[in-house]
């Protein structure tokens, strides 16, 4: 088929263009960078540009979304452009593939929808913590009670069914985008997919921006001799989930939604199996890396949740997805990667 990818020249967007170059597609990628020369009518272009959006859907079969402002922002003058390109390049981009006539929709999304993960009180059963009021982190308190009675939770998997509970601007934004193309799905009868992307990690991810990953953030502080500042006290969990695992999800639901599902939207949890902590992570590219040794420093940032993990059984079960990448072996990737030999 013929995939117009959004956000194409990014981090998971160019590892999608290469999986589906792989698999027999044909990519034509849209993205504010420069087209990439392949010959095929990628464009330098703005998502929330009708116009070039209009262009860059003549003839394709599908889309690929992957086109955003990511992070969790830095501070409240952020909310603008969050919500420009993210809210509103979705609907510009919804509205012209209605116009194009074009039915078929892979969104990225991710995990930050849920807010904090799944919990269980063993007075009250399953719960929704709310937010870690400010107080509560700076005394040294990370993990959250129950809401109810305050005693300690235990954490479980979250599964696609829970209601979401963004946390901070990005999340709100990618809330928006899901609601947005379930809504142009049941008005055009299209078809979505909805990946819900845990901690990606892997080659060609950011370097040293405000917005980068933990992952990219760590290593950045070691390859300058610099030990990884771990928040909070490092038990916070997390699932890490290779790149081309990704790009391979990425593949298997643009032949799904191709295939006329009988569900107009539906998510997907995309997700190694295999929770680690933040420590765990810092730990492993720091042993990589020959140190320094990561330094846990207590701190903290207002939205972030204390452990989300995800239940990835929809995707394997639809969409047949198992991630096949370890976290050893892609943490010792990930750890060298761009270092010269």
């Amino acid at each position: 088929m013929k995939v117009l990818l959004t956000g194409s020249a990014g981090f998971i967007g160019s590892h999608i263009a290469d999986a589906l170059t792989a698999a027999g597609h044909t990519v034509r990628g849209l993205d504010l960078r420069p087209a990439d020369g392949s010959g095929d009518g990628s464009a330098a272009a703005d998502v929330r540009d009708a116009g070039s959006v209009a262009r860059a859907l003549r003839g394709v079969d599908a889309v690929c979304h992957q086109a955003a402002m990511v992070g969790l922002g830095v501070d409240v003058f952020d909310l603008p452009a969050y919500v420009s390109v993210n809210a509103h390049g979705t609907a510009v981009l919804l509205a012209e593939m209605a116009r194009a006539g074009v039915g078929a929709l892979v969104l990225a999304s991710s995990m930050v929808v849920y807010g904090e993960g799944a919990y269980t009180c063993e007075r009250h059963g399953s719960v929704r913590p709310g937010p870690r009021a400010e107080a509560t982190l700076r005394a040294g308190r990370f993990e959250p009670g129950c809401p109810r009675c305050d005693r300690p939770l235990t954490s479980g998997t979250v599964g696609e069914d829970i209601a979401v509970d963004p946390r901070n601007v990005y999340a709100d934004t990618k809330v928006a985008q899901e609601h947005l193309a379930a809504s142009w799905a049941r008005m055009t009868g299209g078809t979505v997919a909805a990946l819900r992307y845990h901690n990606v990690y892997g080659p060609r991810m950011p370097l040293d921006t405000p917005y980068a990953g933990v992952a990219a953030l760590f290593r950045s502080r070691l390859r300058r001799g610099e030990a990884p500042l771990v928040y909070e006290d490092g038990r916070q969990r997390r699932d890490f989930v290779h790149v081309r695992d990704v790009a391979h999800a990425n593949v298997l639901a643009l032949e799904h939604v191709r295939a006329e599902p009988a569900e107009r939207f539906r998510a997907y949890n995309i997700a190694s199996g295999t929770p680690r902590t933040i420590a765990d992570l810092a730990e492993a590219l720091a042993d990589t890396h020959g140190g320094p040794e990561p330094r846990v420093t207590g701190g903290y940032r207002l939205g972030d949740v204390r452990h989300i993990v995800a239940s990835s059984d929809r995707a394997r079960r639809e969409l047949g997805f198992t991630a096949g990448i370890s976290f050893a072996e892609g943490m010792a990737e990930f750890a060298a990667a761009g270092v010269p030999a």
